[in-house]
């Protein structure tokens, strides 16, 4: 739900995995055919994994870091891990990377780059998120929503962010 100002967008479980499935159908009727998914961690690591699990192909992981300040909400220097989880050895051939939304654009893009240069068993790469804004500087090759006024998306599992062990302990009473 997006609120009437335009600056924050409220995404329930329902529909968080509607759109997964949106970004599927797209990727499906494009007809591309690919090897491997790989997933942005976190945030393409719930898309990713379904993904991956309809289309029936492995799943490999590459982590980054842009999101640490205030809890998680200022984007500070971007980290990219030096190396990929995958099942299958090398990740190799047609990949596509998948992410949950093109913010800036500057992870993706940079992301991009690096496998391009580093990882060249990949012969092809195709991008797919959820949500593409306004203000992103990379234009992804899959997308399921456009946000014209760049809102701050507040995903269902966020609640996690602050919750620590002793709150659960309370909560369950463990």
């Amino acid at each position: 739900m997006l609120t009437e100002d335009g600056k924050h967008l409220y995404v329930s479980y329902d529909e968080y995995h509607n759109l997964i499935e949106k970004l599927a159908l797209k990727v499906y009727q494009s007809g591309w055919a690919f090897d491997t998914i790989l997933c942005l961690a976190r945030g393409g690591m719930r898309p990713g994994d379904i993904l991956s699990r309809i289309f029936d192909v492995p799943l490999a992981i590459m982590s980054t870091s842009s999101y640490r300040a205030e809890a998680g909400t200022v984007q500070g220097q971007l980290d990219i891990a030096r190396y990929i989880t995958t099942p299958k050895g090398e990740i190799a051939g047609k990949v596509l990377l998948v992410d949950d939304l093109a913010d800036s654009g500057h992870t993706l893009k940079a992301v991009i780059d690096t496998l391009k240069t580093h990882y060249k068993p990949i012969t092809e790469l195709r991008s797919a998120v959820i949500w593409t804004k306004s203000v992103s500087v990379f234009t992804p090759d899959y997308s399921v929503e456009f946000l014209p006024t760049n809102p701050w998306i507040h995903q269902p599992f966020e609640g996690y962010d602050n919750l620590r062990p002793a709150q659960l302990m309370e909560k369950w009473k463990v």
